[in-house]
């Protein structure tokens, strides 16, 4: 059976990687921290002293860190290591520009490069239900699909290197309006004084329900969801990269921008 390795072991990478473990394959990991291996010591996976030693070591690798620095640093390790006919799957939200021009160094030494960013979660991933969003070519996502298939319940391919991000940050965006719009209506049935866990009830059982309206229902107040919105407010920033002038954006992006307001610090 083929090597795999992975890099990136937080709050959604270390559940990918048990899962890609859990498989029956050989799972070679590195961090840079060792409480991030920790929890890893007594399982079946191996470990890498170095980005390098783990890319001579692998025939595919999913990097899982937190942005376009991070990434462009270990895959460049990786790049000028890992042997032909090697893939790197990129899991991390980052621009879709980083995606291409590292798409084309790996091409150049014969190594495939997948850009396929998750969207569910710590949880969904230790239970092998994440949605993957993939930018490849044809030949690179048959590759990678039986890797992500250990940790997805929907993988879909949407294009070429750069189609993955390009429709995360979309549905990134989607979901800091469908945010906003929530904490709005919450808002307005408290000011018509509807008793507010009926209310829940109600639209989770009706046609105003959205998973932001749920994820939105279970806070206290905006300002509990800080971390989340910090991520979500780089989507914004980088899905206004890609689009420099579109009507569209500014009227997603405005909602959007509503909630993150109100849940990060001024």
């Amino acid at each position: 059976m083929p090597n795999w390795g992975f890099i990136g072991l937080g709050n959604q990478g270390a559940p990918m990687a048990q899962r890609m473990i859990d498989s029956g394959n050989e799972v070679v990991l590195w961090a840079r921290r060792e409480e991030s291996l920790a929890p890893f010591r007594d399982g079946a996976a191996r470990f890498a002293d170095t980005v390098a030693e783990l890319g001579k070591q692998v025939s595919y690798c999913g990097v899982c860190v937190v942005d376009d620095h991070g990434v462009e640093s270990v895959v460049n390790e990786l790049i000028s290591v890992m042997a032909t006919d090697s893939t790197i799957a990129i899991h991390s939200t980052i621009t879709p520009e980083l995606c291409r021009v590292l798409e084309a160094k790996a091409k150049a030494r014969g190594i495939s490069l997948v850009d396929a960013p998750v969207s569910g979660g710590g949880g969904a991933a230790a239970e092998g239900k994440l949605t993957v969003m993939v930018g490849a070519s044809a030949t690179a996502f048959a590759t990678a699909k039986p890797v992500l298939e250990t940790f997805a319940g929907l993988i879909t391919h949407l294009g070429d290197v750069g189609a993955g991000q390009l429709a995360k940050l979309v549905n990134n965006n989607l979901m800091a309006a469908n945010l906003a719009l929530a904490h709005h209506a919450l808002a307005i049935a408290e000011e018509l004084h509807i008793d507010r866990q009926a209310f829940i009830e109600l639209v989770q059982a009706s046609s105003g329900r959205s998973f932001g309206f749920d994820v939105r229902a279970r806070m206290p107040e905006p300002k509990s969801f800080e971390h989340g919105a910090k991520l979500l407010q780089k989507d914004v920033r980088l899905l206004r990269e890609c689009l420099p002038a579109s009507e569209h954006y500014d009227t997603l992006s405005f909602v959007a921008k509503d909630f993150l307001r109100r849940a990060l610090p001024q």
